[in-house]
This record gives structure tokens, sequence and C-alpha cells, in this order.
């Protein structure tokens, strides 16, 4: 092992249920008494789709008992709970996300979602990953042992996400999965993004599913492209299990079909579960076969909106039995993950995880429990949560090698042309893919502009990894910046560079300083005025400050945005996504502009 067990003096104490078993028999027997009794709840049995009048006795962070009567199991140390009528229903699992897309550390993402009844998250750092490499990895793993909450970890797969079209500052390794595979905390392998390299037989990509396989966990899928033919079937054949880059109906089919679980993601800028749902509540698939997640939330929606159980009512609303989508927020999830007799349900054995709520469609999250333990109630949290000591380099990522001019933004013209066509990356709103546009500007002393009746501003990656001074430049459409602007941004999946959008090369190059001063981040400038700053320290990716906080500032970003006239919905997100170069149609990396339906770099201007 090249890391110490961080976690190992911290780890909160739950005994396996083996070593719990004659508790948790003589408990259910009446031999011995439970640390708690809930009586006057309707327990929702995920297994059967029921709702009983029954009581929960739990013991060692278990449940022992689940029946019509639990008085036998109340003892003189026994706290008795009257749940007064409410459903007593399991804590809520998210079966794909990236803690760093709320800008959070685990410990003040773990704070942030408790309250709102997510007990199970399964994890995938490889925004971390791409900035940390290895080492990143193993401290998100290692403060998510430490948490009250039940937070698995999936090794990342894809530092870079599509090798020879982006740099990022590690690579991960087939040995680095397979080392991955003993740690305590690793559930699988994250999402396989490389989606060309898995059906063309990419040597590396087989040998990293082939170590997670032979450790007996869960390869996670991503393939993001609309083409459900033989590509589709060879990717399905190279062992991912799930995927959450479906956008319709057809999609979520499709995987279902193939044998994965089609996860049907809500995040802050993805609203995919409406257009998906239906392959449930109209075709009538099997239900066991669908999972909720959220993948990508912002801490603004974590502390506004809530998070799975956001996901859970979306899906509710658009038809959903509350019964069926409660199933795809636990019991699916853990028997995806190997993990039912673990947690996903109230019945004996498993953690005790459960939430009090007085209504399935709507959801009010009232009090949670998590290891038979009560960590919020009425949207408070009541328990603490443990931050690992990161060290000092994590939050020395900035390395630009120069200060940033304007004329580094310069995209000049061939000689002699009044106009140009470029290529001009298109922004979907509330979905990942991009279109590839194309539009004609104009020049200007031989340089192309910008197009406010367009809609057209400069995008430019700024490398940030290994001090090159490169920067890419590029335009994008969708935005609706008017005036003189810039916003950056070092949360730039899946390189996570820095990209900065604008429309004057001046305030660009004053947003690129600044985020190199302050350890990454977010800003917005308008006419040399800083309008807004979020500052993240930990990998230029994560804030150590609470949810609120980061939330309020995060809220000065997106304000600041729409005073530069942007009105998309969490454009900050949309901007974050303008690097990924794994979903089509275009984007931007170090390397250049990147046509991802070819997965090949290509021309900005186009031969006139």
């Amino acid at each position: 092992m090249r890391f110490q067990n961080n976690w190992s003096m911290q780890r909160p104490n739950l005994k396996t249920w083996p070593e719990s078993a004659a508790r948790l028999i003589a408990v259910a027997a009446g031999r011995e008494q439970a640390d708690s009794v809930i009586q006057g709840g309707r327990v929702v049995n995920v297994h059967t789709r029921e709702v009983l009048d029954w009581q929960v006795a739990m013991a060692d962070g278990r449940f022992a008992y689940v029946g019509p009567d639990a008085s036998h199991c109340i003892g003189s140390d026994t706290q008795v709970i009257d749940a007064g009528g409410q459903y007593l229903i399991p804590g809520l699992c998210d079966g794909h996300m990236h803690i760093e897309s709320g800008m959070l550390t685990p410990a003040e993402f773990a704070r942030a979602v408790i309250p709102h009844g997510t007990t199970t998250m399964f994890t995938d750092p490889h925004e971390v990953a791409n900035v940390l490499g290895l080492e990143g990895v193993r401290l998100m793993h290692d403060e998510a042992l430490i948490q009250p909450v039940n937070i698995y970890t999936q090794m990342p797969s894809c530092a870079p996400s599509a090798p020879g079209l982006e740099t990022t500052g590690f690579e991960i390794t087939p040995e680095d999965v397979a080392e991955a595979m003993t740690w305590p905390g690793i559930i699988g392998l994250g999402e396989m993004m490389n989606f060309p390299g898995v059906i063309n037989g990419d040597p590396k990509m087989l040998a990293e599913m082939a170590a997670t396989q032979n450790a007996g966990k869960t390869i996670g899928g991503h393939y993001a492209s609309p083409d459900l033919g033989p590509n589709f079937h060879a990717y399905a054949a190279g062992g991912p299990a799930d995927d959450h880059e479906g956008t319709c109906e057809a999609d979520a089919i499709a995987r279902a079909r193939q044998g994965m679980r089609s996860m049907m993601r809500l995040g802050s800028a993805w609203f995919d579960v409406e257009k998906q749902i239906t392959a449930v509540t109209q075709k009538g698939l099997d239900p066991r076969n669908f999972i909720i997640c959220t993948d990508d939330c912002h801490s603004g929606t974590l502390v506004e909106e809530g998070h799975v159980n956001r996901a859970l009512r979306y899906a509710i609303s658009y038809g959903c039995d509350p019964l069926v989508a409660l199933q795809m927020a636990t019991i699916n999830t853990a028997t995806h993950f190997g993990l039912e007799r673990e947690l996903g349900s109230i019945t004996p054995g498993r953690r005790a995880d459960v939430i009090f709520t007085d209504d399935l469609s709507t959801l009010p999250i009232n009090r949670v429990f998590a290891r038979g333990v009560s960590v919020a109630e009425a949207g408070k949290i009541t328990v603490d949560c443990p931050h690992l000591k990161w060290p000092a380099h994590a939050k020395a990522t900035m390395h630009l090698g120069k200060t940033i001019m304007p004329d580094d933004f310069i995209v000049k013209a061939p000689d002699g042309a009044n106009s140009v066509t470029a290529k001009v990356i298109g922004i979907v709103e509330n979905q990942a893919p991009t279109k590839a546009l194309t539009r004609d500007l104009s020049v200007s002393d031989g340089i192309v502009q910008t197009d406010e009746a367009q809609d057209v501003a400069q995008v430019a990656l700024v490398e940030r990894h290994k001090g090159t001074g490169g920067v890419v430049n590029g335009f994008v459409n969708g935005f609706g910046y008017t005036g003189q602007m810039a916003m950056a941004s070092t949360v730039a999946h899946d390189s996570h560079h820095m990209i900065v959008v604008g429309t004057s090369r001046d305030d660009m190059a004053l947003a690129a300083n600044r985020l190199a001063e302050v350890g990454g981040g977010m800003c917005v400038y308008q006419g040399g005025r800083e309008l807004a700053l979020v500052e993240l320290p930990v990998a230029g990716l994560m804030s150590d400050e609470p949810a609120t906080e980061v939330a309020e500032k995060a809220k000065g970003i997106i304000d600041a945005m729409e005073t530069c006239g942007c009105t998309l919905n969490n454009a900050s997100i949309q901007h974050s996504f303008l690097a990924l170069v794994v979903i089509p149609e275009l984007r931007i990396s170090d390397l250049g502009l990147v046509d991802v339906t070819k997965f090949e770099l290509t021309d900005l201007l186009k031969d006139n």
C-alpha cells in the first residue's frame, strides 16, 4: 500500500451483520433489549411495495426486529420513539454522483445532504483524480469513510477521460485501479467514459475493467452517444453494469434490455428523469432495472432544493408510483452494488438507515436516522461530520507558468480576411451534450471578434497543471452575455484546467489571474471590476467551508452571470462542462478544439 489508513482511527464503529448477529437475534426474540424502538409508524417495505403498520427495533446500528409489535424488544434502557403515524422509508441512496460537483469536501457534502435523507452515496472522485491522481482519490476515500453515513467510492477509470485529446495533472493506470480495489471503501470502477476505447478493445480499458471484475466489484458505465447500434452492444459486452448518460426513453429501454441498470439522473443542470421514466410508467418495463441518481449537484441546489429526495419528487411528479420511485433510490441501488443484504431496506440485519416522512409524494424529510442514530431533524443536522486534514500541496494546484495577458486570448484571422467562419460550441440548456455550430464572425485588425448579436462569446482553456503557459481559444454560443465581461472557473470537467468565457480579453485576463491568486475557484468580472468570487482551494475544486456559505458565494456567481446577460439554468455548471471531451458534440481542451462525434481534434476556423 502506498498510503496510510488515515481513516482507521476515526472510522465510526459499526459492527458487521455477522458480528452483531447474536445480539440481533436476541433482541428480535425478546431476550435482550433494543437500543431503540420506533412505534406508531407506517413501514414502507421496498421488497414488496407494501405499507405496513409495523414497529422497528434497532441494535448495534442495525435493524433487529421489523414486525407488528416490538414491545418485547423494549427494556429499561431502550429509547422508545413515537413516529406519530408518519411513514418510515429507507435512507435514500444516490447511485452515481460526484462530490466535487457540489464544490464541497466529503464532510461538508455529507453535512449538506443528510438533512435531505441521503444516507448512502456511491461517489466517483474522478475530478480530484485528474488534479491529484491516486493520492487525491485516497484522500476522498479516507474522508468518506469517517462520515456518519455510508459513502462508497468508485475508483476513477479515465484520467484522462479521452487519451490523446486532453492532458491531465495525473493519469490513472490499470495498476492504480488494481491497488484501489484492495481499499476498504472501494465499491467498484467509476464511469467508463472512454467508450470508444472499450468498443475498440483498448488494452488499458480492458485491464481496468478486468481488475474490477476480478475483485468482484461493479463497473460504472458512461455511454454518451445516441448510437444504439453495434457500438452500443460492443460497449455493453465490455462489462459496464449501468449507465447514466441516457436522455430519452429509448436510451433507458436499450440499457435495461442489455442487462445494464438505467440510471436516470436529475442534477442541477441535467433533467433526464422526465424523458426516461416513461420506460416504466408507460412502457411497463420492470422497475427493478432502474435507478435514480443525481450525477452533479451544485451546492445551491443542495441547500435550497434537496438531493435524492428532489430527484424522487420529480420522478413521482411525472407519473411514477411513489413506492416504485422509492425502490429506485433504495433497494434497486443497493442490489446493483451487491449490498442488498447490507442496506437499502427496513429489514432485519440491514444498517438502520430510516427516514420519517408524512407524505410519500412530496417527501418532506422530517427526521433521519443513520446506523440507528438520529442524524437530522426538521431539516437540521444533529451529528458531526469529521474533516480529514488535507496536505498543503493539495491546496496549491494552480500552476499557470506565467501571468495571463489579454493578448493570450487573441484569435488571429487568415491574412487579408474580413470575416471568418468559425466552429462554435453550442450550449443545450439542461443537458450535457453540446451542439457543433458554425457562425460567420467579423475580423478587425486581423483579430476574430465575438458577436453579441449572434450570442457568440469567446471561450479559452488555460493550462493549470504543468505550468506550460498554454492557452487554447475558441467560441461558444448560448450564454447570452452582453457588454464587456468574463467568467473563469477551475472546475472544468474532466481535466480541470481553467475555462474562461468572455466578451472582453481584458476581463478574461483579470479573471484568470484572480483564480491563480486564490488557489482556484470561480469568478466573474465586468468592465474591469470583480462581481463575484468563490474560492475553491482544495485541488481548485472544493471548499472546506459549510455548504450554506459556499452556496451563498455560488449564488453570487449565478447572479453575476445574470447581470452580464446570462439566463441559462445553472449556467455555471454548463460553463464547467465546456471541456468535457467525452460528451458530444464539440468541446475544448488544452490540445485544441475537439470533435467528440469523431473523437479527434478539429480546426477552429473553416476554410472559406
